[in-house]
């Protein structure tokens, strides 16, 4: 007793420490498979017991039984559901099976929420039983009604039963059962074989099952039957009176009330009645049709037919126009005539002619024949021709005026370009079709174009040499016998196309500066408006584009750059789309005339520094030679007192001889010359003031240089008077 309190203590305890567990072990399951068997199998007889097997493979780790949903499904409508706790097998039991349960079966299983689905397997049942045929009776009368029942023992499903008369069905029936009961009526008298089959039908296909019994039928003719009479019945004229009539012969005792009679020709009811229809009327030709008698009693329907002819009176009258052309206000003429008529029963005179409608401007001119002016507009006129009470009417002839045509115009369509070829334009604002125009050239005709339909038009091609030529064009239109009108010459504006195109250049080339004001002319011969371009090379498009309404235009460059220096050329293109361009012209820009005076002075400036560093040089060079020793002497003959005084008196300069050694300067960069001392013979003009300017110079007239029995030419360097201070000083 204590070990068993014992246990209970700690099975207790484990349940209050671990609750959990027993919660999972109910909810912990997995539904591993399910799949569907057919038994027997998947094809059977009809009257088998078939059972439907759903197999669910489920696996869970609780104790607890699962609730499980089962569903049966049969070409996807649910035939069958079952909720159980069973981990058996579910069966769906197909007892005495037809081939209605013919179809595709599916299992499906459903745990708490969770759901699978096996695959499909389809169940073939063959073989229907045989359908019955029943009648309530043998032998009926005519129209009399009778009921036939059709079964198909055993079977079930929607099912379409057939009734058939021989070969012919005579009726189809759809029940939810596996009988059908319909009414029948025979039309004709007779014995009739009379069977019905029927059809399952299933989700995809119909299953038909064989013949019933065969069921003899007799049906007995009523006496009763329609007749058709009509007076009179041969020889019949239009215009004749006819009498018809509609009766019933053999009245049945007791369904007089019944009785529906009902007179007609062709598809025209003329009449209805009970037991009796009489009707009158009078015969045309068009009468030459089947008259019917029908007679309704219930579902019983006699007739009976006659067809009559009837010999046409007078033809129907053809109306007919001449001229076949007529223009507004000509004059016409209707003709109408009845080509033929019946001799025996009617003279010509006896038919007339009338014109409808009565309005018509047209007036009777003899039997038949109407005489007036045509109208401004359509008009439909129709003739009708009648005698002895029978009118008959001719199609209707719609006359159509036609309208003068009008004035051609002539014109240029798009542009006329001298040399090139282009189109002509000839139309009119009125006048009716056919139209035909012509091109003329100086009233020379060059060319037809005939416009019959209102889409189309009259081009011509023609090309001109001279701008003068294009007035020279007219055009006429014709649409009758009449003259044709003519246009007035044409006058449109002739494109010439663009020609010796040239590029002028202001200023001219070799005055082209910096900072000038360029002009760059382009022109040419031609039609304006005129587009120019200019392009400078180096670039593909256009430097500058401008239209002009005349023939030259400019381009402007201000303020020159040597950048713009190259060659420059300009296009044109006017409206003959012929693009020319000029000759090349290369610009050079010079350098400014300020700039070339700053260059220049800089020049000169140079020159001059250099000249003054020559000569400051070279005066550097002969103060050192002039301090080396120099011997110099003087002889002046005894009447040298004389002379002076003379040469005074006479105003002649007197000359004296000096003799100076130098010697040779050490100079490598003269040539060399030969040793010794050279002796210079001077030749001075003295002052002509006497002794006081004793010591003056005068210029050097020439100089003798002695070297060696050597004589040289020296050159002669003037110098500046009263500028002695470098010369040496003379000795007494």
């Amino acid at each position: 007793m204590d070990q068993f309190l014992f246990l209970l203590a700690c099975v207790l305890v484990s349940n209050y420490l671990h609750p959990w567990r027993g919660a999972d072990a109910e909810s912990m399951f997995t539904i591993r498979n399910i799949r569907i068997s057919l038994e027997p199998g998947s094809d059977v007889m009809r009257g088998t017991n078939v059972t439907v097997r759903c197999q669910a493979l489920v696996s869970s780790s609780g104790t607890a039984p699962l609730s499980r949903e089962y569903t049966i499904y049969k070409d996807r409508i649910t035939v069958y559901t079952k909720t159980t706790s069973s981990s058996g097998d579910l069966m769906y039991r197909l007892p005495d099976a037809r081939v209605s349960n013919t179809g595709k079966y599916k299992c499906k299983i459903a745990i708490q929420g969770r759901e699978l689905n096996s695959e499909a397997k389809k169940l073939t049942v063959t073989g229907l039983s045989a359908p019955l045929l029943h009648l309530n009776n043998a032998v009926v009368s005519e129209g009399e009604e009778l009921t036939a029942r059709c079964s198909a023992p055993g079977e079930t499903g929607p099912i379409i039963f057939y009734f058939y008369d021989g070969a012919k069905e005579i009726l189809e029936d759809s029940v939810n059962s596996n009988l059908s009961e319909v009414k029948l009526h025979f039309k004709s008298v007779g014995i009739h074989k009379m069977y019905c089959f029927y059809t399952v039908m299933l989700t995809s296909f119909v299953v038909k099952s064989n013949s019933s019994n065969a069921v003899t039928v007799t049906v007995k003719e009523l006496s009763i039957t329609p007749v058709l009479d009509i007076f009179p019945f041969k020889n019949i004229y239009e215009g004749d009176k006819l009498d018809i009539m509609c009766t019933v012969r053999d009245v049945v005792p007791g369904v007089h009330g019944n009785v529906r009679l009902y007179l007609s020709r062709g598809t025209q009811l003329l009449s209805r009645g009970d037991t009796n229809v009489n009707h009158s009327m009078i015969a045309l030709a068009k009468d030459s049709e089947e008259f019917e008698c029908r007679m309704e009693m219930e579902n019983v329907v006699k007739v009976d037919t006659k067809r009559i002819s009837v010999t046409e009176l007078f033809s129907v009258p053809t109306l007919t126009m001449s001229p076949r052309e007529v223009f507004q206000r000509e004059y016409m003429t209707l003709s109408c005539k009845s080509e033929s008529l019946a001799s025996e029963r009617l003279r010509r005179e006896e038919l007339t002619y009338t014109l409808e409608p009565p309005e018509s401007p047209l007036i009777p001119k003899s039997t038949g024949v109407f005489f007036g002016k045509a109208l401004l507009y359509d008009f439909n006129y129709t003739c009708v021709a009648q005698a002895k009470g029978i009118r008959k009417y001719s199609k209707p002839l719609t006359v159509h005026p036609k309208v003068m045509v009008s004035t051609p115009k002539i014109s240029v369509v798009g542009k006329a370009v001298l040399g090139r070829p282009f189109k002509v334009l000839c139309e009119s604002d009125r006048g009716s079709l056919p139209i035909n125009y012509t091109l003329l050239k100086e009233y020379e005709q060059l060319s037809t174009a005939s416009i019959k339909m209102p889409s189309e038009q009259a081009l011509f091609t023609v090309t001109i040499n001279q701008a003068g030529e294009i007035n020279k064009f007219m055009c006429e239109a014709k649409n009758s016998q009449k003259e044709a009108p003519l246009s007035k010459r044409l006058d449109a504006p002739v494109v010439v196309p663009l020609s010796h195109p040239t590029l002028t250049v202001i200023p001219v080339l070799p005055e082209i500066a910096e900072g000038d004001h360029l002009f760059l002319i382009c022109g040419v011969k031609g039609t304006p408006p005129i587009t120019f371009k200019w392009y400078h090379d180096g670039t593909s498009s256009p430097i500058f584009t401008t239209t002009s309404d005349k023939n030259s235009t400019d381009y402007q460059i201000q303020a020159l750059a040597k950048h713009d220096s190259g060659t420059y050329y300009c296009e044109a293109i006017n409206p003959a789309k012929n693009v020319v361009r000029s000759a090349p012209v290369i610009i050079e820009v010079r350098l400014a005339l300020w700039k070339k005076a700053v260059i220049g002075g800089f020049c000169l400036l140079v020159v001059l520094v250099l000249v003054v560093v020559f000569v400051l040089c070279f005066r550097s060079k002969r103060g050192k030679m002039e301090r080396v020793d120099i011997s110099v002497w003087s002889e002046r003959p005894p009447e040298a007192a004389n002379e002076e005084e003379t040469s005074m008196i006479s105003n002649e300069p007197d000359v004296e001889y000096t003799e100076v050694v130098h010697p040779q300067p050490a100079d490598p960069s003269r040539a060399p010359l030969r040793k010794g001392t050279e002796t210079i013979y001077s030749e001075l003009q003295n002052s002509p003031h006497g002794a006081e300017d004793h010591h003056g110079y005068g210029s050097v007239e020439y100089a003798d240089v002695v070297s060696n029995g050597e004589q040289h030419e020296m050159n002669h360097y003037p110098l500046e008077h009263n500028s002695c201070q470098d010369l040496p000083v003379p000795v007494d």
